[in-house]
Protein backbone atom coordinates (compact mmCIF):
# COMPACT_ATOMS: atom_id res chain seq x y z
CA UNK A 1 0.00 0.00 0.00
CA UNK A 2 1.63 3.22 -1.19
CA UNK A 3 0.87 6.58 0.41
CA UNK A 4 1.25 9.90 -1.38
CA UNK A 5 2.24 12.63 1.08
CA UNK A 6 1.49 16.26 0.33
CA UNK A 7 2.81 19.46 1.93
CA UNK A 8 4.39 18.89 5.34
CA UNK A 9 1.63 18.85 7.93
CA UNK A 10 -1.14 18.29 5.38
CA UNK A 11 -1.12 14.49 5.40
CA UNK A 12 -1.45 12.08 2.53
CA UNK A 13 -3.79 9.77 0.63
CA UNK A 14 -3.67 6.13 -0.40
CA UNK A 15 -5.71 3.13 -1.50
CA UNK A 16 -6.14 0.02 0.63
CA UNK A 17 -5.90 -2.42 -2.27
CA UNK A 18 -3.44 -4.54 -4.21
CA UNK A 19 -3.26 -2.22 -7.24
CA UNK A 20 -0.06 -0.19 -7.79
CA UNK A 21 -0.24 3.60 -7.82
CA UNK A 22 -0.07 3.65 -11.62
CA UNK A 23 -3.42 1.80 -11.75
CA UNK A 24 -5.25 4.04 -9.28
CA UNK A 25 -7.04 6.21 -11.91
CA UNK A 26 -8.80 3.09 -13.25
CA UNK A 27 -8.98 1.18 -9.96
CA UNK A 28 -12.57 1.04 -8.51
CA UNK A 29 -11.41 1.21 -4.88
CA UNK A 30 -11.94 4.42 -2.94
CA UNK A 31 -9.17 6.73 -1.74
CA UNK A 32 -8.44 7.14 1.95
CA UNK A 33 -6.68 10.03 3.67
CA UNK A 34 -4.42 10.11 6.71
CA UNK A 35 -3.53 13.26 8.61
CA UNK A 36 -2.79 14.72 12.04
CA UNK A 37 -5.69 16.34 13.87
CA UNK A 38 -5.47 19.53 15.93
CA UNK A 39 -4.20 17.52 18.90
CA UNK A 40 -1.42 15.97 16.85
CA UNK A 41 -3.03 12.53 16.81
CA UNK A 42 -3.08 10.47 13.64
CA UNK A 43 -6.54 10.21 12.09
CA UNK A 44 -8.03 9.03 8.84
CA UNK A 45 -11.11 9.11 6.62
CA UNK A 46 -12.27 7.06 3.65
CA UNK A 47 -14.84 7.30 0.89
CA UNK A 48 -13.13 9.57 -1.67
CA UNK A 49 -13.79 8.51 -5.23
CA UNK A 50 -10.96 10.54 -6.82
CA UNK A 51 -7.53 11.88 -5.94
CA UNK A 52 -8.77 15.43 -6.36
CA UNK A 53 -11.50 14.94 -3.76
CA UNK A 54 -9.01 13.41 -1.33
CA UNK A 55 -6.57 16.29 -1.84
CA UNK A 56 -9.33 18.89 -1.50
CA UNK A 57 -10.43 17.43 1.82
CA UNK A 58 -6.85 17.37 3.14
CA UNK A 59 -6.33 20.98 2.08
CA UNK A 60 -9.61 22.04 3.69
CA UNK A 61 -8.72 20.48 7.05
CA UNK A 62 -5.16 21.80 6.88
CA UNK A 63 -6.37 25.35 6.33
CA UNK A 64 -8.97 25.03 9.08
CA UNK A 65 -6.28 23.98 11.56
CA UNK A 66 -4.09 26.92 10.60
CA UNK A 67 -6.97 29.39 10.95
CA UNK A 68 -8.26 28.12 14.29
CA UNK A 69 -6.25 29.49 17.22
CA UNK A 70 -8.27 27.42 19.68
CA UNK A 71 -7.07 24.22 18.06
CA UNK A 72 -3.53 25.56 18.07
CA UNK A 73 -3.71 26.31 21.79
CA UNK A 74 -5.18 22.91 22.46
CA UNK A 75 -2.37 21.23 20.54
CA UNK A 76 0.17 23.21 22.60
CA UNK A 77 -1.53 22.14 25.85
CA UNK A 78 -1.51 18.51 24.80
CA UNK A 79 2.16 18.72 23.92
CA UNK A 80 3.02 20.44 27.23
CA UNK A 81 0.80 18.67 29.74
CA UNK A 82 -0.04 15.35 28.08
CA UNK A 83 3.37 13.71 28.76
CA UNK A 84 3.41 14.91 32.41
CA UNK A 85 3.15 12.20 35.01
CA UNK A 86 0.01 12.41 37.08
CA UNK A 87 1.83 13.41 40.27
CA UNK A 88 3.61 16.22 38.43
CA UNK A 89 0.35 17.50 36.95
CA UNK A 90 -1.36 17.41 40.35
CA UNK A 91 1.45 19.52 41.81
CA UNK A 92 0.91 22.09 39.06
CA UNK A 93 -2.86 21.94 39.54
CA UNK A 94 -2.65 22.44 43.30
CA UNK A 95 -0.33 25.41 42.87
CA UNK A 96 -2.96 27.11 40.74
CA UNK A 97 -5.90 26.52 43.10
CA UNK A 98 -5.83 29.91 44.82
CA UNK A 99 -9.53 29.52 45.65
CA UNK A 100 -8.76 26.71 48.09
CA UNK A 101 -7.59 27.34 51.64
CA UNK A 102 -4.45 25.62 52.97
CA UNK A 103 -6.66 23.26 55.03
CA UNK A 104 -8.68 22.29 51.94
CA UNK A 105 -5.51 21.55 50.02
CA UNK A 106 -4.25 19.40 52.90
CA UNK A 107 -7.59 17.56 52.82
CA UNK A 108 -6.77 16.50 49.27
CA UNK A 109 -3.59 14.78 50.34
CA UNK A 110 -5.26 11.76 51.97
CA UNK A 111 -6.97 10.33 48.84
CA UNK A 112 -3.95 11.34 46.76
CA UNK A 113 -1.43 9.56 48.96
CA UNK A 114 -3.51 6.49 49.82
CA UNK A 115 -5.40 5.84 46.57
CA UNK A 116 -4.59 8.03 43.57
CA UNK A 117 -0.80 8.09 43.61
CA UNK A 118 -0.46 4.32 44.10
CA UNK A 119 -2.79 3.82 41.14
CA UNK A 120 -1.74 6.66 38.83
CA UNK A 121 1.57 8.11 40.03
CA UNK A 122 3.51 7.06 36.91
CA UNK A 123 0.66 7.43 34.40
CA UNK A 124 0.95 10.13 31.75
CA UNK A 125 -1.76 12.72 32.23
CA UNK A 126 -2.84 12.67 28.61
CA UNK A 127 -3.72 8.95 28.73
CA UNK A 128 -6.71 9.09 31.10
CA UNK A 129 -10.09 8.01 29.77
CA UNK A 130 -13.27 6.24 30.96
CA UNK A 131 -11.54 2.85 30.97
CA UNK A 132 -8.75 3.98 33.28
CA UNK A 133 -11.15 5.64 35.73
CA UNK A 134 -13.51 2.66 35.79
CA UNK A 135 -10.64 0.26 36.47
CA UNK A 136 -9.63 2.48 39.39
CA UNK A 137 -13.15 2.31 40.85
CA UNK A 138 -13.32 -1.47 40.40
CA UNK A 139 -9.98 -1.88 42.16
CA UNK A 140 -11.25 0.07 45.18
CA UNK A 141 -14.39 -2.08 45.25
CA UNK A 142 -12.39 -5.33 45.16
CA UNK A 143 -10.10 -4.04 47.90
CA UNK A 144 -13.09 -3.45 50.17
CA UNK A 145 -12.73 0.32 50.31
CA UNK A 146 -15.74 1.88 52.05
CA UNK A 147 -18.29 3.82 50.03
CA UNK A 148 -17.51 7.11 51.78
CA UNK A 149 -13.80 6.70 51.03
CA UNK A 150 -14.59 5.69 47.45
CA UNK A 151 -16.70 8.82 47.03
CA UNK A 152 -13.94 11.04 48.37
CA UNK A 153 -11.29 9.35 46.26
CA UNK A 154 -13.50 9.71 43.19
CA UNK A 155 -14.24 13.41 43.82
CA UNK A 156 -10.54 14.33 43.88
CA UNK A 157 -9.65 13.15 40.35
CA UNK A 158 -12.94 14.64 39.14
CA UNK A 159 -11.62 18.14 39.80
CA UNK A 160 -8.12 17.39 38.54
CA UNK A 161 -9.14 15.68 35.31
CA UNK A 162 -11.86 18.25 34.63
CA UNK A 163 -9.09 20.86 34.63
CA UNK A 164 -7.12 18.76 32.14
CA UNK A 165 -10.24 18.28 30.02
CA UNK A 166 -10.79 22.05 29.86
CA UNK A 167 -7.22 22.44 28.65
CA UNK A 168 -8.13 20.13 25.78
CA UNK A 169 -6.18 17.02 26.80
CA UNK A 170 -9.27 14.82 26.28
CA UNK A 171 -12.12 14.95 23.79
CA UNK A 172 -14.47 13.68 26.53
CA UNK A 173 -14.28 14.25 30.25
CA UNK A 174 -13.01 10.91 31.67
CA UNK A 175 -15.26 11.41 34.71
CA UNK A 176 -18.47 11.81 32.71
CA UNK A 177 -20.34 8.61 33.46
CA UNK A 178 -22.39 7.56 30.42
CA UNK A 179 -25.76 5.98 31.11
CA UNK A 180 -25.21 2.37 31.96
CA UNK A 181 -27.17 -0.40 30.35
CA UNK A 182 -30.08 -1.82 32.36
CA UNK A 183 -29.84 -5.59 32.04
CA UNK A 184 -32.38 -8.24 33.11
CA UNK A 185 -31.29 -11.26 35.13
CA UNK A 186 -31.69 -14.72 33.53
CA UNK A 187 -34.85 -15.27 35.62
CA UNK A 188 -36.28 -11.89 34.62
CA UNK A 189 -35.44 -12.57 30.97
CA UNK A 190 -37.31 -15.88 31.08
CA UNK A 191 -40.39 -14.21 32.53
CA UNK A 192 -40.37 -11.32 30.07
CA UNK A 193 -39.85 -13.42 26.92
CA UNK A 194 -42.90 -15.55 27.74
CA UNK A 195 -45.16 -12.57 28.48
CA UNK A 196 -45.66 -11.60 24.82
CA UNK A 197 -46.78 -13.35 21.66
CA UNK A 198 -44.65 -15.69 19.53
CA UNK A 199 -43.21 -12.79 17.52
CA UNK A 200 -42.13 -11.06 20.72
CA UNK A 201 -40.58 -14.27 22.04
CA UNK A 202 -38.61 -14.85 18.84
CA UNK A 203 -37.27 -11.27 18.77
CA UNK A 204 -36.35 -11.53 22.45
CA UNK A 205 -34.41 -14.75 21.81
CA UNK A 206 -32.55 -13.28 18.83
CA UNK A 207 -31.56 -10.12 20.71
CA UNK A 208 -30.55 -11.81 23.96
CA UNK A 209 -28.99 -14.89 22.36
CA UNK A 210 -27.27 -13.46 19.28
CA UNK A 211 -26.81 -9.80 20.24
CA UNK A 212 -29.00 -8.47 17.43
CA UNK A 213 -30.46 -4.97 17.31
CA UNK A 214 -34.27 -4.68 17.22
CA UNK A 215 -34.39 -4.12 13.46
CA UNK A 216 -31.96 -6.95 12.77
CA UNK A 217 -34.11 -9.41 14.70
CA UNK A 218 -37.18 -8.35 12.70
CA UNK A 219 -35.28 -9.25 9.49
CA UNK A 220 -34.59 -12.83 10.64
CA UNK A 221 -34.30 -15.25 7.72
CA UNK A 222 -34.12 -19.02 7.89
CA UNK A 223 -31.47 -19.05 5.13
CA UNK A 224 -29.10 -17.06 7.34
CA UNK A 225 -28.43 -20.08 9.53
CA UNK A 226 -25.08 -20.83 7.86
CA UNK A 227 -24.04 -23.46 10.42
CA UNK A 228 -25.62 -25.16 13.39
CA UNK A 229 -24.00 -22.59 15.67
CA UNK A 230 -23.64 -19.53 13.38
CA UNK A 231 -26.24 -17.00 12.22
CA UNK A 232 -25.24 -14.52 9.49
CA UNK A 233 -26.77 -11.08 10.11
CA UNK A 234 -27.17 -9.42 6.70
CA UNK A 235 -29.81 -6.69 7.01
CA UNK A 236 -32.25 -4.87 9.25
CA UNK A 237 -35.73 -3.39 9.08
CA UNK A 238 -35.31 0.37 8.78
CA UNK A 239 -37.71 2.11 11.18
CA UNK A 240 -38.11 5.12 8.90
CA UNK A 241 -38.56 3.50 5.48
CA UNK A 242 -40.24 0.31 6.82
CA UNK A 243 -38.10 -1.68 4.37
CA UNK A 244 -35.10 -4.00 4.56
CA UNK A 245 -31.85 -2.03 4.66
CA UNK A 246 -28.09 -2.59 5.10
CA UNK A 247 -26.74 -3.09 8.58
CA UNK A 248 -25.72 -0.12 10.71
CA UNK A 249 -22.16 1.02 9.86
CA UNK A 250 -22.15 -1.37 6.88
CA UNK A 251 -22.60 -1.16 3.12
CA UNK A 252 -25.17 -3.13 1.16
CA UNK A 253 -24.04 -6.74 0.94
CA UNK A 254 -21.91 -6.59 4.09
CA UNK A 255 -22.68 -8.92 6.96
CA UNK A 256 -21.44 -10.13 10.33
CA UNK A 257 -21.58 -13.62 11.79
CA UNK A 258 -22.86 -14.13 15.32
CA UNK A 259 -22.94 -17.18 17.58
CA UNK A 260 -26.22 -19.10 17.38
CA UNK A 261 -27.10 -20.81 20.68
CA UNK A 262 -29.04 -24.06 20.30
CA UNK A 263 -32.12 -22.60 22.02
CA UNK A 264 -32.24 -19.67 19.60
CA UNK A 265 -31.81 -22.00 16.62
CA UNK A 266 -34.72 -24.04 17.94
CA UNK A 267 -36.84 -20.86 18.30
CA UNK A 268 -36.17 -19.89 14.67
CA UNK A 269 -36.94 -23.34 13.32
CA UNK A 270 -40.04 -23.75 15.50
CA UNK A 271 -41.44 -20.42 14.33
CA UNK A 272 -40.71 -21.26 10.67
CA UNK A 273 -42.38 -24.68 11.00
CA UNK A 274 -45.40 -23.18 12.79
CA UNK A 275 -46.05 -20.06 10.71
CA UNK A 276 -44.10 -20.66 7.50
CA UNK A 277 -41.75 -18.27 5.71
CA UNK A 278 -41.80 -15.94 2.70
CA UNK A 279 -38.52 -15.93 0.77
CA UNK A 280 -37.00 -17.27 3.96
CA UNK A 281 -38.21 -14.35 6.11
CA UNK A 282 -40.08 -15.36 9.24
CA UNK A 283 -41.61 -12.04 10.31
CA UNK A 284 -43.91 -10.11 7.97
CA UNK A 285 -46.46 -7.35 8.43
CA UNK A 286 -49.73 -9.20 9.22
CA UNK A 287 -51.67 -6.56 7.25
CA UNK A 288 -49.41 -6.72 4.19
CA UNK A 289 -47.26 -9.83 3.79
CA UNK A 290 -45.16 -8.06 1.16
CA UNK A 291 -43.78 -5.77 3.90
CA UNK A 292 -41.48 -6.54 6.87
CA UNK A 293 -42.81 -6.74 10.41
CA UNK A 294 -43.08 -3.14 11.71
CA UNK A 295 -41.02 -2.08 14.73
CA UNK A 296 -44.07 -0.82 16.60
CA UNK A 297 -45.36 -4.40 16.94
CA UNK A 298 -42.65 -5.09 19.53
CA UNK A 299 -42.92 -1.63 21.09
CA UNK A 300 -46.65 -1.97 21.66
CA UNK A 301 -46.25 -5.34 23.36
CA UNK A 302 -43.41 -4.05 25.52
CA UNK A 303 -45.58 -1.20 26.82
CA UNK A 304 -48.45 -3.62 27.51
CA UNK A 305 -46.20 -6.06 29.38
CA UNK A 306 -44.82 -3.25 31.56
CA UNK A 307 -48.31 -1.87 32.22
CA UNK A 308 -49.73 -5.30 33.20
CA UNK A 309 -47.01 -5.71 35.83
CA UNK A 310 -47.30 -9.49 35.75
CA UNK A 311 -43.56 -10.10 35.31
CA UNK A 312 -40.54 -8.53 36.97
CA UNK A 313 -38.80 -5.92 34.81
CA UNK A 314 -35.75 -3.97 36.08
CA UNK A 315 -36.33 -0.25 36.58
CA UNK A 316 -35.28 1.71 33.53
CA UNK A 317 -35.07 -1.28 31.20
CA UNK A 318 -36.07 -0.82 27.56
CA UNK A 319 -36.42 -3.32 24.71
CA UNK A 320 -32.72 -2.81 23.93
CA UNK A 321 -32.05 -4.44 27.30
CA UNK A 322 -32.35 -7.84 25.61
CA UNK A 323 -29.29 -6.98 23.49
CA UNK A 324 -27.58 -5.69 26.63
CA UNK A 325 -28.19 -9.14 28.15
CA UNK A 326 -26.13 -10.71 25.36
CA UNK A 327 -23.28 -8.25 26.01
CA UNK A 328 -23.32 -9.01 29.74
CA UNK A 329 -23.52 -12.76 29.17
CA UNK A 330 -20.23 -12.78 27.24
CA UNK A 331 -17.81 -11.49 29.93
CA UNK A 332 -19.76 -13.43 32.57
CA UNK A 333 -18.63 -16.61 30.82
CA UNK A 334 -15.10 -15.35 30.02
CA UNK A 335 -15.86 -14.56 26.38
CA UNK A 336 -13.59 -11.64 25.35
CA UNK A 337 -15.36 -8.29 25.05
CA UNK A 338 -13.54 -7.80 21.73
CA UNK A 339 -15.43 -10.79 20.31
CA UNK A 340 -18.73 -9.49 21.72
CA UNK A 341 -18.12 -6.09 20.10
CA UNK A 342 -17.57 -7.73 16.70
CA UNK A 343 -20.66 -9.94 16.98
CA UNK A 344 -22.79 -6.95 18.06
CA UNK A 345 -21.57 -4.84 15.15
CA UNK A 346 -20.14 -1.97 17.18
CA UNK A 347 -18.23 0.47 14.99
CA UNK A 348 -15.41 0.70 17.55
CA UNK A 349 -14.49 -1.19 20.71
CA UNK A 350 -14.71 2.09 22.64
CA UNK A 351 -18.50 2.05 22.15
CA UNK A 352 -18.69 -1.40 23.72
CA UNK A 353 -16.49 -0.41 26.63
CA UNK A 354 -18.33 2.82 27.44
CA UNK A 355 -21.67 0.99 27.64
CA UNK A 356 -20.55 -2.21 29.32
CA UNK A 357 -17.31 -1.35 31.11
CA UNK A 358 -18.95 -1.84 34.53
CA UNK A 359 -19.42 -5.52 33.67
CA UNK A 360 -15.70 -6.11 33.25
CA UNK A 361 -13.39 -6.82 36.13
CA UNK A 362 -9.65 -6.71 36.29
CA UNK A 363 -6.93 -4.31 37.35
CA UNK A 364 -4.19 -3.43 34.90
CA UNK A 365 -1.94 -2.55 37.83
CA UNK A 366 -2.53 -5.97 39.42
CA UNK A 367 -1.87 -7.63 36.07
CA UNK A 368 1.44 -5.75 35.76
CA UNK A 369 2.50 -7.04 39.20
CA UNK A 370 1.60 -10.64 38.34
CA UNK A 371 3.36 -10.53 34.96
CA UNK A 372 6.47 -9.09 36.61
CA UNK A 373 6.95 -12.13 38.85
CA UNK A 374 8.45 -14.42 36.22
CA UNK A 375 10.24 -11.57 34.47
CA UNK A 376 12.12 -10.80 37.68
CA UNK A 377 12.92 -14.44 38.41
Amino acid sequence: MATINLVRGMGGFFKECEHPESRWPKCPHEHEIRYRDAAGRQAGKSGFSTQDKAKARLAEMYQARKNNPHDQHRAEHIQKYGPMRFEQYVTKWKAGRRDLSPSSLRHLDSPLVHHLYPAFQSRRTGTFDHKVVEAFIQTMERNGVGLATQSNAFATPRSILLDAHRLGLYDDNPLDDPKRAVIPSPAQLHGIRTAGDDVFRLVTDLMSGCGMRNGEALAVNIHNIVADDVYRITEQVNQTTKTYAPLKHRKAGDYRDAPLPARVKHSIEWYADTYGTIDGYLLRNPRDLAMPMPNHHIGNQWRRIKKDGLVEIPDGMVVYGFRHFFASNCPTHNIPITDAAEWMGHHTLDITFKIYRHLMSGSIGRAAQILDLDLAA
